[in-house]
């Protein structure tokens, strides 16, 4: 088995993916809406839809589904234990990553070499204008065993965010638009911000094709706001669905603590005790 599909970037071109389109151990997933997906993906892409990646409870809709729906899932899709994913969106990386999150957050393989998932940089359109082909035919998956222990260190909850306000050694990271943030614009119950929360909004790390900027350059974007790879960084937006694309930039800086609030502000911003900021 050719084992250098372990050493592909967690930010990956098309022509990075292509030497291993057929390769045994690659799982490619397509994020996009099933229509989409029908009409041509990536070949061997196999279709997630973005649904099946959270709860949908209102008014707290970006939790993890529960424990049997996402064994259900992933057995479905037949991720063995050292598969290496491929994910890919035509939202700028924010399904994708919440993908990555996900991942993560039932333990999926890490090599000291690698992540163990890709993300295909600018989506299917991406693929499309390397010049690449598209296919229509679906793959035929055999079905995985799953048992899945969620990890808590991917994660902060409501409690644990409280517990950390004013610490210096934590910083979250507010992916959400500028107006969201002021509280110029309500989601929730309330409007602001958590106290101490820094603004990055998310898009703000693509350019016009939808692709992750250089990464150089964000990195110092985020450490002119204090967002330093030194500090636990807890990002967040209104479901953890944007937040999936700054959480996923995080991993690619090779921030080594970085968290997901997934419960976001439709949680935060809905409880009556939660302390905000405009």
């Amino acid at each position: 088995m050719d084992n250098t599909i372990y050493n592909l970037p967690i930010i990956m071109q098309p022509h990075q993916l292509t030497p291993y389109i057929d390769h045994e151990m690659l799982l490619i997933i397509d994020l996009r809406d099933i229509e989409k997906y029908q009409q041509g993906h990536i070949p061997g892409a196999i279709h997630v839809s973005p649904k099946d990646l959270v709860s949908g409870t209102a008014p707290i809709t970006g939790l993890l589904p529960e424990i049997d729906a996402l064994e259900k899932l992933f057995c479905t899709l037949g991720l063995k234990e050292k598969t290496h994913v491929v994910v890919y969106d035509d939202d700028g990386g924010t399904w994708a990553g919440r993908f990555i999150w996900t991942l993560e957050m039932i333990g999926h393989f890490r090599f000291s070499y690698s992540n163990g998932y890709s993300y295909v940089n600018g989506g299917f359109a991406a693929w499309l204008a390397a010049g690449y082909d598209a296919e229509t035919e679906v793959k035929q998956i055999i079905p995985v065993e799953q048992t899945i222990k969620l990890q808590s260190s991917h994660t902060a909850d409501r409690e644990h965010i409280l517990a950390q306000l004013g610490d210096s050694s934590t910083v979250i990271w507010d992916a959400r638009s500028p107006e969201e943030y002021s509280g110029e614009v309500k989601k929730a119950d309330k409007a602001g911000h958590i106290p101490g929360a820094v603004n990055y909004e998310w898009s703000r790390g693509i350019d016009e094709n939808q692709c992750v900027r250089d990464l150089a350059d964000i990195r110092e974007e985020l450490y002119a706001l204090g967002i330093l790879g030194n500090k636990e960084i807890i990002t967040h937006c209104q479901t953890h669905r944007r937040s999936g694309f700054t959480y996923l930039l995080g991993k690619a800086l090779e921030f080594p603590n970085m968290k997901a609030y997934a419960g976001s502000w439709g949680e935060w911003g809905n409880d009556a005790e939660s302390p905000v900021e405009k």
